[in-house]
């Protein structure tokens, strides 16, 4: 299978102040498509500024990054965002959703950035709501859903474009355990529906669910290791 994603001597050195704090120093990673990736680490290890540079949030201060065949490590910041917008999908812990926009509408945003017309939105949106199992909540608003509901959402929102990568920060962080356990078996669904997972989590028994765990400390790669999902 074809690298999805590879980092070549990753550096990242941002300037606070008078101090020079290297987040990565010198990443190398491969991931393939159709894999499932945790990344773990320490606060302040590095795992957050590489998800940054992996979403087209960042880009590296040295080194290179190819997603799905070119470098992306040099372009402009509207051209990572058409990037970011066609080829991954984000979940974060906080659910980023609009509060006065519906389910529906919410899930429905990236395509409005997309140019896609809206009759065809509102088609596509219903759509990864149904598969999230949350066709009965369409028209509710995000103070009007449970925390595991708006990850769901958060969810389809991701999905919605149909993107090869879904990258999730700490998607659980703000969930209880059963409700946890639930975003993770969407997950595993979303992965043999054949999208590539990477997983931001400092939970242990959250990574155990992915297919290989790789550990940063420093800013630099620790460990990396496949192993049977949970």
């Amino acid at each position: 299978m074809a690298d999805v994603i590879r980092i070549e001597d990753v550096y990242k050195i941002y300037q606070l102040g008078t101090q020079t704090v290297n987040a990565l120093n010198g990443v190398d990673l491969a991931i393939k498509s159709n894999e499932y990736v945790a990344l773990m680490g320490p606060s302040g290890s590095g795992k957050s500024t590489l998800m940054n540079v992996m979403g087209c949030l960042d880009t590296p201060t040295k080194g290179r990054y190819y997603l799905n065949g070119p470098d992306v490590s040099k372009l402009t910041d509207d051209e990572l965002a058409e990037i970011r917008n066609k080829e991954i999908g984000f979940v974060f812990q906080t659910f980023n959703l609009l509060p006065r926009y519906s389910a529906l509408d919410n899930v429905a945003l990236p395509l409005i950035y997309a140019g896609v017309p809206l009759a065809k939105r509102t088609e596509r949106a219903k759509e990864v709501m149904e598969m999230v199992g949350l066709s009965d909540r369409m028209m509710h608003k995000p103070n009007e859903l449970s925390g595991g509901q708006r990850q769901r959402v958060a969810v389809a929102r991701a999905l919605v474009n149909d993107p090869a990568i879904i990258l999730a920060d700490e998607p659980t962080g703000n969930l209880d355990t059963k409700t946890s356990y639930e975003i993770m078996a969407l997950f595993e669904a979303i992965h043999k529906h054949g999208n590539t997972i990477i997983l931001v989590t400092h939970e242990e028994d959250i990574a155990e669910h992915a297919g290989r765990i790789v550990r940063l400390r420093d800013g630099i790669i620790e460990s990396d290791q496949v192993q049977v999902p949970k």
